[in-house]
Formats: C-alpha cells, structure tokens, sequence
C-alpha cells in the first residue's frame, strides 16, 4: 500500500471566495503513484470546506446566496458574537458544506463525473489556511 501526506496552503483574497483546488490535487495525485484508491481532501479550519460540484461562476455565486440565506452574516443574531467575533455565519456555512471530501483515483487518476470538480470554499479567509490531501491506494 501507498500513502502519500501533502498540504496545500492557500490564501484568498477576499473572505469569502470558492478556489478550484482539482488540479493541485490532481499533481498530489500524480506524486503518489497510486492507481488505484482514495483521496481525502480536508480543510484544516473551522471557517472553510472542500467539497465537489461543478465548476460554473453562477453556481458558485448561488451556492453564497443560498448560505447567506441560511444563515445570514449579520453579527446580532448569534450569541458567539458576544465574544468579540464576526464570523459566525462562517462555522454555521462551514456545516452546511461539509468539512471534506474523498475521491476514488482510478488508473492514477480522479474518477470524477461530468463536470465535477474539487472546490475549496473560504468562509472567513484573507489569511494562510492549510488544506489536507492524503492518498491511500495500490
């Protein structure tokens, strides 16, 4: 069996932002040498998730309506906020979207489906964050 441990440090710009992460973890991948197995992808912070979707700028723009909806960022409905914090909203969106997510890698591959594609989303950024890729496999 193969493993293989790397860290992708990322940045964002703004605080809340989506990356397409696929082809950073596409070259964890190719590093490994694995052929056949999984790949887990985790953010390493209470404020972001990696999921999978599609990679269109309309859903990523409708997918922050949707969380601010179900939670929205207004600091005087969340009683975390008594302690000083503004990021609520950031944990509670965090749970929606799941902390990880793991990919089959087939033929030293990801087996994806049409269109999809491995999306760090950034909830509280504009700071270095570190995110998980382990790979197990033949």
């Amino acid at each position: 069996m193969k493993t293989r441990t790397a860290y992708l440090t990322l940045e964002t710009k703004k605080r809340i932002d989506f990356v397409n992460i696929t082809s950073q973890v596409e070259d964890e991948v190719g590093k490994s040498g694995v052929k056949e197995g999984i790949v887990l992808i985790n953010p390493m912070h209470i404020t972001a998730s990696v999921y999978v979707n599609d990679a269109e700028s309309g859903l990523l723009h409708d997918f922050e309506k949707w969380l601010e909806k179900l939670a929205p960022k207004d600091v005087g409905l969340y009683k975390h906020s008594l302690t000083g914090e503004d990021n609520t909203y950031s944990h509670l969106w965090r749970t929606v979207m799941g902390r990880e997510t793991v990919v089959a890698v087939t033929n030293g591959r990801l087996d994806f489906g049409t269109w999809e594609q491995v999306y760090y989303a950034e909830f509280d950024g504009q700071r270095k964050k570190r995110v998980l890729v382990k790979i197990i496999g033949e």
